[in-house]
C-alpha cells in the first residue's frame, strides 16, 4: 500500500532480529522521532550543496520534503528513502556561473533550467529501465564507466575548494576539516553519520568567535569588491575584472536579523540554454548509478525483491529534480545517510519518511532559518567541501573495486585516465562561437565515448560477455 500502515507488534518494542517493514509502523510518537532523525541525517549535505551551488537553501530544504513524499508515491511505498540535494551537479553549476560572470540572478535561472532538463532526461532513463530492465543500463554504463564518471565528478571539483572557498579563510578551513575528520572517525554511531554537519557547525562557531576576538579578516569574496586593472570598480567578473581582497567579518548576521520568521522562500523560474544543459548532463549517469545502488541496498536490508521498482525510483528522482528546479530549488537524489539510519534502527517504515518530508517543508517556511544557513562563511565551506568532494571521488573507486574492474585492460584504463584528467584540470575545449565543453562534461564524454569506441575496436574482453566488458567476474 502507498498509504496506510499495519502496527508492528505492540508498536513499542522490537524483539532481537525483528525489523519494521516499509508497510508497518510503530506508535506515532515513535515514528515522529524516527522521521526527525531522518531529517537530521540528511540535513548537512542537503543545505551545504545548495550553498556551494549558489542556490537558496530554504527552497532546497522545502523541496526535499516535497520530493520525498512524491518519490514515495511514485514507487508505491516499496522503497523507503529520503531525497536530499544531489552533489553531482556542482561542477556543471560552477561552469555555468563562470560563463555568466557577475549576473547572479540570470545565472540562477540558467542553472535551474539546465538542471530541470537533466531531471527530465533522468526521468526518461528511469522509464526506459522500467520497460527494458536494469540490464540495459549495465550495457550502456558498465562499472568502469560509471565509476569513472562518479570519480571525475568528485575530483573535478577540486578547483572549487582551491580557488573559491579555502582562500577566504584558510585557517578556519583547515580547523573545520580536522574537526570533521575526528568526528566522522571517532564517533561510530549517529554522531559519526552527521559528522559533516557537526564540523560545519563547529566551523561556524569558530568563525564567529574569531570575529569577536581577532577582528575582521582580509580576503577575497567571490563577486564582491570587483576592480579592473586600474583599480576602478566594475560589474562583471572576468579576465580584466576580478575580486580583490578587503576586510570583512567572517559571519554576517544582518540578513538573518532582517529575515522573517514565517514566509515563503524566494521562488524563481528557470531559463534554458543549450550550452548550460550540456554541462550538467553528465550528472545523470552518476544519479542513475547512485539510485540503483541505493535501491538494491534497501532491498538487501528489507529482504525484499525491489528490482521491479528500480526504474520507478530513477524516474521518480528525475521527476522530483525537474519539479524542484522549476521553482528555483536544487537537484534531488536518494541518500545513503538515511539508509545508514535504517540499518542502525531496523525501522524501514515509509511512515517515518512521510513525517520527515512534512518536517522539511515546515523548515522551508522559515526564511530566518534559510538566512542563517546562507551566512555560513566560505572558509567553513572550504573545510567541509574538501572532504565531501574527495569522498564523492573515492565512491567511483569503490564501484571499480566492488565490480573488480580490470584497469590493466587499456580499453578501461586509457579513456578513464584521460577523462579524469580533463575533469580535474578543468580543461576547456572550444567548439565554436560561445560554445565550450570543459571539465566534468568534457571528461564524461571522453570516458563514455572513448570506452565504447575502444571496446568496439578491441572486441569483448576475454572470457566475458559484451555486456560485462569492463567489469570483473560475477
Amino acid at each position: 500500500m502507498v498509504l496506510g500502515w499495519t502496527k508492528h507488534g505492540d508498536g513499542k518494542h522490537l524483539a532481537p532480529g525483528e525489523v519494521v517493514r516499509p508497510d508497518e509502523r510503530l506508535s506515532w510518537p515513535r515514528m515522529m522521532g524516527f522521521g526527525a532523525q531522518h531529517v537530521i541525517a540528511m540535513f548537512g549535505a542537503t543545505f551545504v550543496f545548495p550553498l556551494v551551488m549558489g542556490l537558496d537553501p530554504n527552497i532546497a530544504v522545502m523541496m526535499s520534503g516535497v520530493s520525498t513524499i512524491l518519490f514515495l508515491l511514485i514507487v508505491k511505498g516499496k522503497v523507503p528513502s529520503y531525497l536530499g540535494t544531489s552533489a553531482s551537479f556542482v561542477g556543471g553549476v560552477f561552469a555555468i556561473r563562470a560563463a555568466a560572470g557577475g549576473d547572479t540572478a540570470g545565472a540562477d535561472a540558467i542553472v535551474t533550467g539546465a538542471i530541470l532538463v537533466a531531471g527530465l532526461v533522468l526521468a526518461l532513463a528511469g522509464l526506459a529501465i522500467h520497460v527494458l530492465g536494469v540490464r540495459i543500463i549495465h550495457r550502456v554504463f558498465p562499472p568502469v564507466v560509471t565509476g569513472a564518471v562518479v570519480m571525475l565528478i568528485g575530483f573535478g571539483l577540486a578547483f572549487v575548494v582551491a580557488d573559491t572557498y579555502w582562500p577566504q579563510d584558510h585557517w578556519v578551513a583547515l580547523v573545520t576539516m580536522l574537526i570533521t575528520f575526528v568526528v566522522i572517525v571517532l564517533f561510530k554511531g549517529f554522531i559519526g553519520r552527521i559528522g559533516v554537519l557537526v564540523g560545519l557547525v563547529a566551523g561556524f562557531v569558530l568563525s564567529w568567535v574569531l570575529d569577536r576576538v581577532a577582528g575582521p579578516i582580509t580576503s577575497v569574496l567571490p563577486g564582491a569588491n570587483l576592480r579592473d586593472a586600474s583599480g576602478a570598480a566594475c560589474q562583471a567578473e572576468g579576465t580584466y575584472c576580478v575580486a580583490t581582497a578587503f576586510p570583512h567579518d567572517r559571519v554576517d548576521f544582518e540578513p538573518v536579523a532582517q529575515a522573517a520568521w514565517i514566509g515563503l522562500p524566494e521562488f524563481h523560474g528557470p531559463d534554458f540554454k543549450t550550452s548550460a544543459v550540456l554541462l550538467v548532463l553528465p550528472a545523470v549517469i552518476a544519479l542513475i548509478a547512485e539510485n540503483i545502488g541505493h535501491v538494491k541496498a534497501v532491498g538487501e536490508m528489507t529482504g525484499t525483491d525491489v528490482d521491479p521498482y528500480v526504474g520507478r525510483a530513477v524516474a521518480a528522482d528525475g521527476v522530483t529534480t525537474a519539479l524542484a528546479s522549476s521553482v528555483g530549488g536544487s537537484p534531488t537524489t536518494t541518500y545513503a545517510e538515511n539508509i545508514g539510519v535504517m540499518a542502525a534502527t531496523k525501522v524501514y517504515s515509509t511512515a517515518a519518511y512521510y513525517i520527515a518530508g512534512v518536517i522539511a517543508i515546515l523548515f522551508g517556511l522559515c526564511p530566518k532559518f534559510g538566512a542563517l544557513i546562507a551566512a555560513t562563511p566560505g572558509g567553513v565551506l572550504g573545510g567541509v567541501t574538501v572532504i565531501l568532494y574527495g569522498m564523492i571521488g573515492l565512491l567511483g573507486a569503490k564501484i571499480w573495486i566492488e565490480n573488480r574492474v580490470d584497469l590493466g585492460d587499456p580499453v578501461n584504463m586509457v579513456p578513464t585516465g584521460a577523462g579524469i584528467i580533463l575533469a580535474i584540470g578543468p580543461v576547456q575545449h572550444f567548439i565554436g562561437g560561445d560554445f565550450t565543453l570543459e571539465g566534468i562534461a568534457l571528461g564524461t564524454i571522453v570516458v563514455l565515448g572513448g570506452y565504447h569506441l575502444l571496446r568496439a575496436i578491441a572486441g569483448p574482453a576475454p572470457g566475458r560477455a559484451p555486456e560485462q566488458a569492463g567489469s570483473g567476474p560475477a
